[in-house]
């Protein structure tokens, strides 16, 4: 054969195979932990992204950062996911997933160096994430929808860190609030829709000024200066079709030969629209809101009847509308009856940040609510709302479980404790990767033991001396720079947040670890930029 190279893959692709591979992708997927790791805790720090058109967004949400840093390498994004699915499932903890699936994987690569074999590492880390998912509801607390104390605390907790700290107490109560107005229960199990709290922002005022509406904001205004723009007792009606002469579907002309064929042309339109308003009036309505467009001359009927209305409405809001004033939505003018109209105390127009707001408020027994977060600038809001959002999906995750932990590490330390235990059950090479996975929980308390500034070493085996003699409760007390007992500290969290974050950052851990090849194709056939031979953010170098 006289030694011919022999070219299976087109030229210019790049591939990496073995050990470098696997060590290449760890490193990618440490440096996007390390990233976020900051913003762990009450004294996490803050990131600001800058995009390239100038945009900032200044925040310590884990999900937010990675999605806002355009991350590039194939490994690095397999990260991003967790955090992705973190948000979906739970709504928060998505920095804790992504820092453990760091540290999993930081681990392994200590075990790689010792040559044990990536299939063994990743058998003892699925047998761990098992034992894991055992102990945590062994050490959750039960919590019910009657215990308000608790689910506030589990609010402030996920606010805490944020910059809606400061308000944190009262928010916490508008946030339980919030979820316990729209909660349904059938037979015993809890449930809430996520998309019935309607978390709406204007800057202005301060983050005290934020309310909690029972019923809806619309980011609409009335439509025509004639109608009032303050209804009291209001009988709502919901369309989702357009007050206009419709065209016709075939292709139709109409030739006009003389003005009085132009005049009954105008008269018949007029006409056709005028009883189109009659219907709903003779429904008894006295507010509209229509998914799509009302004529000009409708809104002059409209207004002429006592009739206030919104035009163009969002689909997701007409729902929501529904839900929170008891209306069904018409699909037909024909069909609308008085049946169909729902109720509020009150429907009115106000001017916020410059622009109006249709507020329906006072709605009985709403199905569906709106929370207006308030805050001093922009960037201020929409942090806010993030914390908010947060605590929001934290109470829901709580009450749909049944369970909380104690935060401040504390759960992680008694995860650890157990697992140590149980390796030593299991023996082999599995018994380290085991250890190594109880090493890697425990990132969680020695991160915010760094964050307080005193030598996370002593703290961690402070923390571990307590959980010996029994102590389960205790955890990291940032505020003091000390171990305490997190049940008289208030610093609780949802099991299902815990529960989630170990789940998704182990697979992720392992998809990865079972990777001993990467073949990238040539630049010129969509390889991405910024990563010549796969070995993408060397030294922590982003783009």
């Amino acid at each position: 054969m006289g030694g011919q190279p022999i070219f299976i893959l087109p030229e210019g692709t790049l591939r990496q195979t073995g050990k470098d591979a696997q060590s290449k992708n760890i490193m990618a997927a440490k440096t996007v932990a390390e990233t976020v790791r900051t913003t762990l805790g009450p004294k996490g720090m803050d990131k600001m992204l800058v995009s390239s058109i100038g945009d900032i967004i200044i925040t310590n949400d884990g999900k937010t950062i990675l999605d806002e840093m355009e991350i590039e390498h194939p490994a690095a994004k397999m990260i991003v996911e967790v955090a992705k699915t973190q948000e979906s499932e739970v709504g928060d903890g998505t920095t804790s997933a992504v820092i453990i699936a760091g540290e999993l994987l930081k681990k392994a690569g200590d075990l790689l160096e010792q040559n044990i074999h990536p299939t063994v590492i990743t058998r003892g880390y699925r047998l761990a994430k098992y034992r894991a998912l055992e102990i945590l509801p062994q050490i959750g607390t039960a919590i019910t929808i009657k215990d308000r104390a608790n689910l506030e605390k589990i609010a402030m907790t996920a606010m805490t860190g944020k910059s809606s700290e400061t308000a944190k107490e009262s928010l916490a109560k508008l946030a339980v609030e919030a979820v316990l107005s729209v909660a349904d229960t059938n037979n015993g199990k809890f449930s809430v829709n996520k998309d019935d709290i309607q978390i709406e922002k204007r800057q202005g005022g301060s983050m005290d000024d934020t309310e909690l509406i029972k019923g809806i904001v619309i980011d609409k205004e009335i439509v025509h200066s004639s109608m009032s723009k303050k209804i009291k007792n209001a009988r709502i009606a919901l369309l989702d079709c357009a007050l206009e002469v419709k065209e016709t579907e075939t292709d139709a002309q109409i030739r006009i030969t003389s003005p009085d064929q132009l005049q009954a042309f105008v008269e018949q339109e007029s006409k056709m629209l005028k009883n189109m308003v009659e219907k709903i009036v003779a429904s008894g309505a006295n507010v509209l809101f229509c998914q799509k467009g009302i004529d000009d001359l409708a809104q002059h009927y409209l207004a002429k009847k006592g009739i206030s209305a919104a035009r163009r409405v969002k689909k997701s809001d007409i729902e929501k509308l529904a839900k929170a004033t008891g209306a069904k939505i018409a699909s037909n003018i024909e069909e609308l009856s008085k049946e169909d109209l729902g109720n509020a105390g009150l429907v009115e127009e106000q001017k916020l940040a410059g622009e109006e707001m249709i507020f329906v408020r006072e709605c009985k027994d709403p199905k569906a609510v709106s929370m207006l977060m308030r805050g001093g600038t922009e960037h201020v809001v929409d942090e806010a709302k993030r914390a908010m959002e947060d605590a929001v999906f934290g109470i829901i995750s709580a009450l749909e479980v049944g369970k909380f932990v104690y935060g401040g590490g504390a759960c992680e330390i008694e995860i650890a404790r157990n697992l140590r235990e149980y390796a030593q059950s299991v023996g082999g090479r599995e018994q380290l990767a085991i250890n190594a996975f109880a090493e890697a929980v425990e990132i969680i308390p020695r991160t915010l033991a760094e964050s307080t500034g005193i030598d996370s070493i002593d703290i961690l085996m402070n923390l571990r001396s307590e959980h010996e003699k029994g102590h389960t409760t205790y955890g990291v007390d940032v505020f003091q720079s000390k171990i305490n007992d997190m049940q008289k500290l208030g610093v609780v969290e949802p099991l299902k947040i815990k529960f989630q974050a170990i789940n998704s950052a182990t697979e992720a851990a392992d998809m990865i670890l079972r990777i001993d090849d990467v073949i990238t194709a040539k630049s010129g056939s969509g390889m991405p930029k910024g990563m010549p031979g796969m070995g993408g953010m060397p030294g922590g170098d982003m783009e």
